[in-house]
């Protein structure tokens, strides 16, 4: 019996086999993993056009319709994540390729949020980064105690946000387009409308699906509103944020930082901004890249190529 092609991409601190035993699945295919994301189309068109199967990371590599079109052989796809907005499912459909998901665990981006919102209130970057050069106390710290956090998007995580600024006693905001001062209540935090929400945040703090009506939804006249000493926090998706405008004001200091787990493109590239402004505390999507999570994916991923494989033996 032939065996299968299969591909894991962006694997990118070479885990996948570790966190699951791939054993079982080598009976029916020979696996490939790949740590080197590509952007490009036809170079991932180049890489991909010989595999019947293909596992993704959620969001990092985009199997858009174009680039279906150009994978003759593919049969399977095997997404981590309840959902993977960027593959275009309807094109899989129309094609015969199946897509199926694994299961999630929400709580990393919630406890990164707050990893880097207190880093970069209390500069432990930089006092880390001075102690191990000799040095001692270099900077004075922010408070959480009574300062005001925004919250932009009152879901669930939204609204998990908002339980744990209550510990610190912080003063909760929330505004999205369908949020109501009821909802705002029922979530932790009291209604304010967009404006008072930029305007009055010591830290705001991002939490929304990207979609094309969220898209931007931070602009330069948002950011404006921001007082000089005031923080944003993103660890949803990059694009809801204008890049461009967030760099102008963070080159301006007309906000005093910013902390990002997400970027318009990824991996960012190597002369961005983000990896030199000093007002910067930027990590590398690393919001659900813990253990538990990493060992759900691919236990789901070998569990789900198991349930396949045997039904669908290759000639």
């Amino acid at each position: 019996m032939s065996k299968y092609k299969i591909a894991i991409l962006d694997d990118y601190q070479d885990v996948a086999k570790s966190f699951a035993d791939w054993t079982p699945v080598t009976e029916y295919g020979e696996i490939e993993v790949f740590t080197q994301h590509l952007h490009e189309e036809d170079e991932i068109v180049a890489r991909l056009k010989y595999f019947d199967i293909i596992c993704v990371m959620r969001e990092r590599t985009p199997l858009t319709a174009a680039l279906l079109m150009q994978l003759p052989n593919l049969k399977l796809i095997v997404s981590t994540g309840a959902r993977n907005r960027s593959i275009d499912v309807a094109v899989a459909e129309k094609l015969g390729i199946e897509v199926q998901n694994t299961g999630y665990l929400g709580h990393g981006a919630l406890e990164l949020t707050w990893a880097l919102l207190m880093a970069i209130a209390k500069h432990i970057p930089q006092e880390n980064a001075n102690l191990r050069a000799g040095g001692w106390q270099h900077m004075v710290g922010n408070d959480l105690k009574g300062k005001t956090l925004g919250i932009l998007g009152l879901g669930n995580l939204g609204a998990q946000v908002a339980a744990v600024a209550k510990v610190f006693d912080m003063d909760i905001i929330a505004w999205s387009e369908n949020l109501t001062p009821e909802k705002a209540i029922a979530g932790g935090a009291r209604y304010v409308d967009k404006k008072t929400l930029f305007q009055e945040a010591d830290y705001l703090t991002v939490h929304m699906v990207l979609s094309d009506r969220s898209k931007g939804i931070v602009g330069a006249n948002d950011l404006a509103l921001m007082k000089p000493s005031a923080y944003l926090i993103n660890t949803s998706r990059g694009p809801l944020v204008d890049e461009n405008a967030l760099i102008k004001s963070l080159e301006e200091n007309k906000i005093a930082g910013v902390a990002l787990d997400v970027f318009d493109k990824e991996p960012l590239d190597a002369d961005h901004p983000f990896r030199t402004l000093k007002n910067v505390l930027a990590t590398p999507h690393i919001g659900f890249v813990t253990q538990d999570t990493y060992q759900l994916f691919f236990n789901d991923i070998v569990k789900a190529l198991l349930d396949w494989l045997p039904q669908h033996p290759k000639n």
